[in-house]
């Protein structure tokens, strides 16, 4: 025996593996088969490859053909528990992939996998951290499916040639351009191999339908819109075939049941659809940052709800707004922020006076850089010193103001301020980076009857659900309450029975006062 002094490290065995499978160059064949497979799309291992098999790949390639085996390579994290710690069977903490799938489904931990975290760092893996996953983004998609099959069934909709998006309300026109923006960016992620961005996309487009589209469509939905079904119809066909290469089985499913029931024509699989191609002529970048700019006043106008403790199902006499642009907004999104904050009218923070509002603004930095440079410092200290109320009077008045510094003079638009407006008593305020929603918190008797409505309304909704009645079902109610409450909802009958598909609303004060601060008591019965 003769010991051969020649050895390498057997990695450069698998290094070989791009030709060595086909039997290059000595097979016959092998050479249009390897020319046609070299260099590889994509390679994925875990990190520890890093210095063994990543490395061997793109050294022998190099050495040999001049070229890496590989176009694109990504190293996968390890994979940790809950708590941060590394799997063992020592620790009693090893997590078998086969019972987290029966557990939580196939789909769920594919899309935590992919799409929930950097594929490179460190994952730690749950029961719970799934859980919260699946709720995020696939309950939520799997309810807007569920949602949509069922008022689609309750008005028999059949999809036909839709509308052009140019002729559908606004809301239509804003969640399809959302949606053609989506295609684009899962488009060029997965061209990109990037999973994570590709997923974090599709979440926020399953958000956006599901919390703002829908949510604000619903009394189309009820009353069967053909429109608002096609559009909701169209952005979940197209989602689920981006979602497709992700979580294969739930978006089968949804395709067959959603999709194929009422399109024999679809192909049969959702995996043998052609991926979408966006329509860029649809996407209105105006009027996606129009409704941005509404979400985030709603947002704030939620959080100064939640400060003064007054339930969303009070209404207010108005709210003060304090944000670049909102004024220009279409009539419809200011309708909109007022019907989400339950308030009677919108206003001008400004035009609340001093006497009511405390003003104090800072230099916006990134604004005035750009155009002043190193006299940026300067400026500041000159915004700083004048009377912050008059200053952002005559910007909101004129559009600019002049402001003098020890080199010169500086134009300043509202843009150019960081500005901060504080209500005080009897108001509530939320504020960040520069935009305000203030709250007036003051009640009258016509406000205090109106919440006292709104009560009984969700009150009545909530008990047809848990009866199990159709959303289509009529219902007569009968109700008894405490004196107050008797009185506002008698003055509010016909809104009331419309709102909750009644034909007769009737007091009954033999019924036995309940137990809550309003003393409402219900009986529905389907008619």
């Amino acid at each position: 025996m003769v010991r051969t002094s020649e050895v390498i490290d057997c990695w450069y065995d698998s290094g070989a593996m791009p030709f060595a499978q086909w039997g290059y160059p000595h097979k016959e064949g092998s050479e249009a088969i390897f020319k046609d497979s070299y260099p590889a799309d994509f390679i994925c291992e875990a990190i520890d490859q890093t210095r063994g098999w990543f490395y061997t790949l793109m050294a022998i390639g190099t050495l040999v053909f001049d070229q890496s085996s590989y176009k694109t390579v990504l190293c996968l994290g390890h994979i940790l528990d809950k708590d941060g710690r590394k799997m063992s069977k020592h620790l009693g903490n090893v997590l078998e992939p086969m019972q987290l799938m029966d557990r939580h489904g196939a789909d769920a931990v594919r899309w935590y996998m992919l799409a929930s975290g950097s594929p490179w760092s460190a994952r730690r893996v749950g029961h719970e951290i799934i859980s919260e996953v699946v709720r995020k983004t696939l309950l939520t998609y799997w309810n807007t499916v569920s949602f949509l099959a069922l008022y689609a069934s309750a008005s028999d909709f059949v999809p036909s040639k839709p509308l052009a998006i140019s002729e559908r309300p606004m809301m239509d026109r804003w969640i399809l351009s959302e949606l053609n923006k989506l295609i684009v960016e899962v488009d060029l992620a997965y061209a990109d191999f990037d999973s994570q961005r590709a997923g974090n996309a599709i979440a926020q487009f399953v958000d956006d339908l599901s919390n703002w589209y829908v949510r604000r469509s619903r009394r189309r939905f009820w009353d069967g819109d053909p429109v608002a079904l096609t559009t909701l119809h169209e952005c979940l066909e197209k989602v689920t075939l981006l979602m497709a290469p992700m979580v294969p089985f739930i978006s089968e499913h949804v395709w067959q049941v959603l999709i194929r029931k009422v399109d024999p024509t679809a192909p049969l699989s959702v995996h043998l659809a052609n991926f979408p191609i966006a329509d860029k002529r649809s996407i209105d970048e105006q009027l996606s940052t129009d409704v941005a700019l509404a979400r985030r006043l709603v947002e704030l106008g939620r959080a100064a709800r939640a400060q003064s403790q007054v339930k969303i199902r009070q209404p207010l006499s108005r709210a003060l707004i304090s944000a670049s642009g909102w004024k220009k907004l279409d009539g419809e999104l200011k309708e909109q922020i007022s019907d989400e904050l339950n308030v009677e009218h919108l206003d001008d923070l400004a035009s609340a006076g001093s006497d009511l509002v405390d003003i104090s603004i800072k230099a916006n930095f990134r604004s005035l850089g750009s155009r002043y440079g190193g006299a940026v410092q300067e400026i500041a200290k000159s915004i700083a010193a004048v009377d912050a109320t008059l200053l952002v009077k005559k910007i909101r008045t004129e559009g600019s103001a002049e402001v003098n510094y020890s080199g010169g003079s500086a134009s300043l638009g509202e843009e150019d301020l960081v500005i901060t407006e504080t209500p005080r008593t009897g108001w509530s305020v939320a504020s960040h980076q520069g935009e305000s929603v203030a709250l007036d918190l003051a009640l009258d008797k016509r406000l205090i009857a109106k919440g006292l409505v709104r009560e009984a309304i969700r009150a009545i909704q909530d008990q047809r659900k848990d009866s199990g009645f159709d959303v289509s079902d009529r219902i007569s109610v009968k109700w008894n309450a405490k004196g107050e409450v008797v009185k506002a909802l008698s003055d509010a009958k016909a809104h009331i029975s419309e709102e909750v598909l009644a034909v007769s609303f009737d007091l009954d004060s033999s019924l036995t006062l309940g137990e809550d601060e309003l003393g409402l008591v219900l009986k529905l019965t389907k008619v």
